[in-house]
């Protein structure tokens, strides 16, 4: 993808160059801001697909009634910073979160419809969101997580019903043929994070 984003500054840059419409000034002014863009956009499509984690897991303690959210954030303006990408883990209090459907034009060939259901963290004793997260990306299976979050903080993991399958863990997946699946961070929970996610107080 680096050499993609690349390919569209040199190729209108050696175009200009053979025909010389413009003066110097204007081809270096040009060539400048083209290849600035391309190296910014480059890096920014690179972080993109190695950067991530392999999974962004949520932890649900009931004995503390709280909620673990390993997070990933970036932002696209500051591709070069390492404080704005990056994973940052957030507690939250079980009783302020709210599930959420969210529906989304998504950047398709004629225009398609992303249903995903997000937890809407609330500030304690009102409606009004400060923060949300993602859970689900579709409406039906966002509905039967958050009918298996509720009963597990309700009444505890023997109310769940039998799976027949062991869960998955991402850390361990095999990622041969996937480059940036094989370039992407395990998930890391802070010590104290985990310790506490994992026990009673």
């Amino acid at each position: 993808m680096f050499l993609l984003s690349m390919a569209i500054p040199v190729g209108l840059i050696s175009y200009v160059v053979a025909e010389q419409y413009l003066p110097p000034f204007v081809l270096s002014f040009l060539s400048l801001i083209l290849c600035t863009t391309g190296i910014w956009l480059g890096i920014y499509i690179w972080r993109m697909d190695v950067t991530p984690p392999l999974d962004e897991p949520i932890r649900f303690n009931r004995f503390r009634r709280k909620v673990y959210v390993y997070r990933f954030y970036r932002d696209g303006l500051r591709p070069f910073s390492r404080t704005a990408w990056g994973v940052r883990t957030e507690v939250y209090d079980w009783d302020n979160l709210r599930a959420e459907a969210c529906s989304v034009y998504g950047p398709m060939g004629s225009g398609g419809l992303i249903e995903t259901v997000t937890l809407a963290v609330v500030k304690t004793g009102t409606n009004q969101v400060i923060d949300r997260f993602h859970f689900a990306h579709e409406i039906q299976q966002g509905e039967m997580y958050w009918a298996m979050a509720q009963l597990f903080m309700q009444q505890g993991p023997q109310a769940l019903p039998t799976f027949p399958h062991q869960p998955r863990d991402w850390n361990n997946e095999d990622v041969t043929f996937n480059l940036a699946r094989r370039l992407a961070p395990k998930v890391r929970w802070p010590a104290e994070i985990d310790l506490e996610s994992r026990s009673a107080p």
